[in-house]
């Protein structure tokens, strides 16, 4: 004859409230994850919005009319945020004996700026990046024809100094090879004084037939953010997705009572649900 036992819910409600319970340091450490991670997706809306006020104020400031390039007394404000890509003027007399070469790669393939100090009225001098000339014509003796004499006025963009080297190859003002327009060390190293912080790059318009390749400035910003928060929020929701799984699931489970006839003792002890113990028949 079956004998039924009852397991009681009390009972069993501690081992499976045991089982499912993961350690409090873990947690701790989805909450923070969770936090987390929803900080990183509004930081990349935030970076978003920066960048699209950035790409704004650039195209503004490449588009409008060329103005001089600031004076020499604000020279130590000019900065990135506030300056660079500007469209500018600068008239002067070049000083190609004083060129300096530095490696590229452009559209037309890789080859060499040509950076070249323009030497102003009032004594100062301003590098010129008047362009781009592919390796075969890295002699100054093969564009001579490029090389106009006396004044002459460039129109272009301003650009920030780009010190210490490119990616991963720092310049080598000794050995004449450079990978970065770093005004301060080739100013040094041609022996320059009273150099603005910035150089020029000229744009087509000031090209010299037989010069340099000029108007080959690239602007570009990468705006990824939109996506990278989206990835963010979508990694929390899924964290609260499971955090929901491993502590309110059991909010959600329906009760289940099993009638008995009337008069029956042991009917209370064999409802079912979450409420309710296992019933386990033994033979």
């Amino acid at each position: 004859m079956s004998e039924i036992r009852a397991v009681t819910g009390r009972d069993e409600g501690t081992r499976g409230r045991a089982a499912r319970t993961p350690p409090l340091w873990l947690t701790a450490l989805s909450l923070a994850a969770f936090v987390a991670l929803i900080a990183l997706g509004v930081w990349q809306i935030e970076r978003r919005a920066w960048k699209l006020a950035l790409i704004d104020r650039v195209e503004q400031r490449v588009h409008a009319p060329a103005a001089p390039i600031p004076s020499p007394a604000s020279w130590p404000a000019v900065s990135a945020a506030n300056d660079e890509y500007r469209h500018v003027n600068v008239a002067g007399r070049f000083l190609h004996d004083r060129e300096t070469l530095v490696q590229a790669v452009t559209e037309e393939g890789p080859g060499y700026w040509v950076l070249t100090p323009l030497q102003r009225d009032d004594g100062t001098q301003v590098l010129v990046n008047r362009g781009f000339v592919p390796s075969e014509r890295r002699d100054a003796s093969t564009r001579r024809d490029g090389n106009l004499e006396g004044q002459v006025e460039i129109t272009g963009l301003l650009r920030i100094t780009e010190p210490k080297g490119g990616f991963l190859r720092n310049n080598v003002p000794q050995h004449n090879r450079w990978y970065s327009r770093d005004v301060a060390a080739i100013a040094a190293a041609r022996g320059l004084h009273e150099v603005a912080p910035f150089f020029v790059d000229a744009e087509a318009g000031s090209q010299i037939a037989g010069g340099p390749i000029g108007g080959l400035t690239v602007i570009r910003f990468p705006n990824n953010h939109l996506i990278y928060a989206l990835t963010w929020f979508a990694l929390a929701f899924m964290l609260a997705g499971r955090l929901f799984v491993t502590f309110g699931g059991g909010l959600f489970r329906r009760r289940r009572v099993v009638q008995a006839p009337d008069g029956d003792p042991d009917a209370a002890r064999r409802r079912t649900g979450s409420d309710a113990g296992t019933i386990v028949e033994q033979n």
